[in-house]
Formats: C-alpha cells, structure tokens, sequence
C-alpha cells in the first residue's frame, strides 16, 4: 500500500472535519469530491452555497457542510472570539467583524479555534504567509513548542532509500535562515512528525555542503553546533550531521564520508540548514524524481492549519487534507 494510502485509512478510522476555505479555486472543490467519496474527512467548504454548487455542477458536494460568512448564525460568536485573542494588538468588533467576512483564511482558523472544525487547509491561492499569519494569530503556538516550521513529505517512488523512499524535508517552507537553536527546534519536531505520519524511527541527518569538517565556513559551524544540541537535548533522537545529502541516505557513500555513523546513509528526516535550500530541494527531487510531495505541513501550532503550494493539484491537496487529519487525531490524544 502506498504511504498515501496508508495515511488515508488512518484518517478514516477517527474521521475529522477540515475546513477549506478556498472554495473559487476549482482544485480545492475537486478534492473535496474525492475527500467526501473516500471517507477521509468530514468537509467544511466557505462560501455561498449556491455559488460554489454553481462552479462544481459536475462534482458531488452533497456530502459536504457549506458555511457562508455574510449567512453564518455563529458570527458574532466568532466576532467576540476574535476580539478576545486580538484586543492587546487592538481588535475591535468592527475591525474583527469586516476581518472576518473579507478574509476566509481568518474565518477558517476562527471555526478551528472555536472547535467546530478540527483543522484547516488553505494555500492553493493564497500565499504561505497569509495562511500562517491566520493561524498564528488565532490558534497560537501548541504548549512546549520552541518553534513553528514547516516541512514537506516527499515519497520518491521506486527507491528503497530512507522509509522506504519515504522522507520529511524540513523547514522547506517557513524559517528563513535559522539560528543553531531553532535548526535543533526544528529538528526534533521534526523527528516527532515523522514518527506520527510515517509509524517508523526517525533518523535525523543535519544536512550541510560539509561532511564531519570536510569544509570549515560559519554555515557548518551552524550544523554542527544545532547537531550537538539536539544530541544534548534529545538523546532519545538518533540524530548526527553535518552530513552532506550524499552521506545523509546513501551507504556506500556514507560508509567513506562519515564511518561510523548511525545516521549516515540511513537517514529519513532531512534537516537543511536553511529554506533556499530545503525549499529547492523538495522541489528538485519532486520533478526529477517524479515524487509525491506533500507540504508544507506545519509542525508548533496549536490546532493543525495546513499551508499548500499554489502548484498544488487536487490530489495534493486531498492528500494534505489526510495529513492535517492525522494531526488533528494526535491533537485531541494530547488534550
């Protein structure tokens, strides 16, 4: 069974309900058709329901329940909900009521905060900055969380490298240029996610043009300073760098660049020292390699709010929908 699939019969067992609020994009309804045949989650789509039926006359939606901000009985519920989390940084009833009916993203993340949906995608037209600042802004960060950062599952077909061609790519969509703590942050969420998504050992290679001081620059004094406090920190994580991506998941060339190691060549979770890197990375593999990439999903929010690239396809976005399903099962486990 495919990884996809796999994630798509976990989300059935304890069905979600996600809100996608990006309901003029014809992909986001083509996916919720698919999501609603297969079971995977309940659906939530914003908007005016004769409008959205009109563009998918050819989709069954008949499954799906339809909220249209300007007809919503619970809007000035989320109005007072708005002011509450926002009256420090100046929210009023009228900024959060015209916020509200203007801005899906906001009104998305309002119905997760108020617990009438479990989670949110969003992303195929809308920027990632604008999907995250919503979620920030409402949901905040989850208990504990150092840092908020976004990776990619990234599945090469045919590949017997990593979990079984499966991988987390990370950050490969939100941190800039990440400071030794936050790449150790980073890391161990990440390591975290994998085990939840993936069901099998995180191995963590910090990724870097250097291998075991092949290179002396400050970007691998970076590595290798997050590398050591991550292994400080959480020993429980097998964990090593700096490892180029060579080292990092072949055997051959781990077993001469890094002997010794129990992460080189063996490593599923690919932490890249910053987000030109990861960012291009993911997206090398996934038009070279022909792989599925699914992403960015953000690990650190309170509630899971998914990001999607605006290349995204109607499949991706089912498949992510799966994911924030997943995450949102795990979130009510923790509560």
């Amino acid at each position: 069974m495919k990884f996809i699939d796999r994630i798509k019969e976990r989300a059935k067992q304890d069905k979600k309900t996600i809100v996608l609020p990006e309901t003029a994009d014809m992909r986001t309804l083509v996916a919720a058709d698919k999501i609603l045949s297969e079971g995977i989650a309940d659906i939530i789509l914003v908007g005016d329901k004769k409008e959205i039926k009109k563009r998918a006359d050819k989709l069954d939606l008949s499954g799906a329940k339809f909220v249209d901000p300007y007809d919503c009985d619970k809007l000035n519920d989320y109005v007072s909900l708005l002011v509450e989390l926002r009256k420090s940084k100046g929210m009023t009833p009228e900024k959060a009521k015209e916020l509200l009916l203007t801005n899906v993203l906001y009104f998305g993340c309002i119905m997760v905060k108020a617990g009438d949906a479990d989670g949110m995608v969003a992303g195929a037209v809308n920027s990632s900055a604008n999907v995250l600042r919503a979620a920030l802004q409402i949901l905040k960060t989850a208990p504990g969380t150092k840092l908020v950062s976004a990776f990619f599952l990234v599945v090469v077909p045919d590949c017997d490298m990593g979990a079984d061609g499966t991988f987390i790519f990370s950050d490969a969509g939100l941190n800039q240029e990440p400071n030794s703590e936050e790449l150790a942050a980073i890391a161990e969420s990440s390591a975290e996610s994998f085990r939840l998504l993936v069901e099998k050992e995180p191995i963590v290679a910090m990724l870097s043009h250097s291998t075991k001081g092949s290179a002396k620059h400050p970007d691998v004094d970076k590595v290798v300073e997050a590398t050591k406090l991550i292994n400080a920190e959480r020993p429980d994580i097998l964990c090593d760098g700096e490892l180029q991506a060579d080292a990092a998941i072949v055997p051959e060339v781990a077993a001469s660049k890094a002997p010794g190691s129990k992460v080189a060549g063996h490593a599923n979770v690919l932490v890249f020292p910053d987000l030109d890197a990861g960012n291009n990375g993911y997206k090398l593999v996934q038009r070279l390699a022909k792989a599925d990439a699914y992403g960015p999903v953000t690990q650190g929010i309170a509630k899971p709010v998914n990001d999607l690239s605006r290349g995204c396809s109607a499949e991706d976005i089912v498949g992510v929908v799966a994911i924030t399903a997943i995450q949102a099962q795990a979130n009510q486990r923790n509560e």
